[in-house]
């Protein structure tokens, strides 16, 4: 077992370990790998010997991932060619005898006998460790007569147990396409708007508010209120709401300004955390659309929210709304539970109920007292109308919903790094939002303290400026109509070539993003063989095309559906 800080003992001679060699009774060349990552480095090891320091040489070793370790389980580490290393002239070592005496999630302790040896390492896949000395830091091996816990101590580093997270899969798919060298390669992945030279589009009103900030000598850097810049959550919430939204008037909209739509989900599931449906109550379900955004499901976990789940939305057989599916998960989830409602552009599929299905949706929450938590990522660039695009938020407050509302300013701004986003609250009265916003200046103050001003200027200036908002709508609706362009004259070409299968829904969709029906293994083809990036739901990007590429992106579709099914 595990050595203590006691003097430890061989078990073994090195006959023994001689014997056990020939014999073959132990896996050779061999030593247990965690993980199917790619090849990593040795992390540290170090040598336990009884006397003085000394110094060797490991000569070339090739480690291979071919067994899982067992704790108590032996077996043979051996140099691609036989060495002596000192001190230990006395026995031409040709291999190391180990033994697991530890596992952890990502990493083992092995005990190394004759000499006495402990490694900790973090070795992924395949490596070779080549010849080392001094200067080669991959590798330190020092022999000393310290014990096993205050060796432990001193090699490993406090981050050793840290496993390595997967890669967020729409910025790795966006690194993936930059290291591409094809010429042909289209990049149909990340959220964010292109221009038809496929070049990001910085607003034109954008711009010129831009400017009006750098020339006002009134503004500084001073701390906003903890609940950020109040012309901006003002309009912001105007926009989601209406301007003459009742419940505006009554004084019961409050709002925050929040790191983007993301941290406008993080402030409200971290407030439904701890006051809805009882105070702390982490198994309140929550709700998300099947498919979602991914985010949704991770904001509401790292909330402390145990139980969530998925309600029925997509119909992949006929590509469109599951709504017999949507109402029926609506009358079965417990009353209280949180429901995320994509407001407009429904991400990934870009699939919206119509306003008569919205009010049966409404009809059955309210009744059965479920919780709406809208996600407003897209409003007027769904449709190229903020009103249209805002229906759903706002028959809901007529209906006497209180409500949350995650709005982003990222696309229909174009302010993608900027971080703009506000969460409006709608409460029966002026007294409970008051209550509400007080509880949530407490949350921003431990998430962020405090908010940046910048895009929020950007936005507060535009939306408060008649002739600046109105220039904004024509900015917006440029790039809706785009898209919607795209989506015509993709549907057009794949009809044209005569793809397999219905593509109606490329232009029932809306938004930004099309669920095209494609399957895991024609997504694959697509990206290894045609160079054309899109997430491995089939979900495109509709502003990754352009008039040069969308004849190669519709008769790559057109092969993948009919080479691989």
């Amino acid at each position: 077992m595990h050595p203590t800080s006691k003097q430890v003992t061989s078990p073994l001679s090195c006959c023994t370990l001689i014997t056990l060699f020939s014999l073959h009774l132990l896996p050779l060349a061999t030593i247990p790998i965690l993980g199917h990552i790619e090849p990593s480095f040795i992390e540290g090891i170090d040598v336990l010997f009884c006397g003085r320091r000394h110094k060797a040489l490991f000569a070339d070793v090739r480690v291979n991932h071919t067994m899982t370790p067992v704790i108590g389980q032996w077996f043979l580490l051996r140099p691609r060619r036989p060495f002596t290393p000192r001190p230990f002239s006395h026995c031409n070592l040709i291999g190391y005898l180990f033994e697991v005496v530890k596992l952890s999630e990502h990493s083992y302790w092995l005990f190394l006998h004759r000499p006495y040896f402990i490694a900790q390492s973090q070795l992924e896949g395949e490596i070779s460790v080549r010849r080392f000395n001094r200067q080669n830091l991959q590798l330190r091996l020092s022999l000393r007569s310290v014990s096993a816990i205050s060796f432990k101590k001193n090699m490993s580093s406090i981050f050793s147990e840290v496993s390595l997270a997967a890669p967020v899969a729409v910025f790795k798919l966006t690194a993936d396409f930059r290291e591409d060298p094809s010429p042909n390669k289209v990049n149909l992945g990340v959220g964010a708007y292109r221009t038809d030279e496929c070049q990001p589009w910085v607003l034109p009103v954008v711009k010129k508010v831009e400017k009006l900030i750098v020339q006002d000598d009134s503004l500084n850097h001073e701390y906003l209120p903890i609940l950020g810049l109040p012309e901006f959550r003002s309009s912001s919430s105007k926009i989601a709401l209406g301007e003459d939204s009742p419940a505006i008037l009554e004084k019961r909209v409050g709002a925050v300004q929040c790191l983007g739509g993301t941290g406008a989900l993080k402030i409200g599931a971290e407030f439904l955390r701890r006051f809805h449906n009882g105070n702390n109550n982490t198994k309140t379900p929550v709700y998300v659309s099947a498919p979602t955004w991914e985010n949704h499901n991770a904001v509401f976990a790292n909330a402390g929210f145990e139980d969530i789940r998925s309600y029925k939305y997509w119909d992949a057989e006929k590509r469109g709304l599951d709504l017999s599916g949507f109402l029926s998960d609506l009358e079965s989830a417990p009353e209280h539970s949180i429901f995320v409602l994509h407001a407009c552009a429904h991400n990934p599929t870009g699939t919206d109920p119509k306003q008569e299905e919205w009010k049966k949706i409404a009809e059955v929450m309210k009744r059965r007292h479920l919780f709406a938590f809208f996600d407003s990522a897209y409003q007027g660039f769904a449709s190229g109308n903020l009103e249209k695009d805002a229906w759903a938020i706002r028959y809901f407050v007529s209906q006497g919903f209180e409500l949350f509302c995650a709005q982003s300013f990222s696309k229909n701004f174009g302010l993608y790094n900027e971080r703009v986003g506000n969460l409006t609250v709608v409460a029966k009265d002026a007294d409970n939002l008051s209550r509400v916003l007080s509880q949530m200046e407490k949350i921003v103050r431990i998430t962020w303290s405090n908010p940046p001003s910048q895009g929020a200027r950007v936005v507060g200036i535009t939306l408060n400026t008649p002739e600046l908002f109105a220039e904004w709508k024509d900015n917006v609706k440029t790039m809706a109509d785009r898209v919607l362009l795209m989506r015509a004259e993709l549907k057009a070409k794949l009809k044209a070539l005569g793809t397999p299968g219905t593509w109606e829904h490329i232009t029932e969709q809306i938004g930004m993003f099309s669920f095209t029906g494609l399957n895991p293994k024609q997504v694959e083809y697509m990206v290894k063989e045609k160079h054309i990036y899109l997430m491995a739901s089939g979900r495109i990007n509709m502003c990754g095309l352009t008039t040069k590429n969308i004849d190669y992106v519709a008769e790559s579709i057109h092969e993948a559906v009919t080479r691989v099914q």
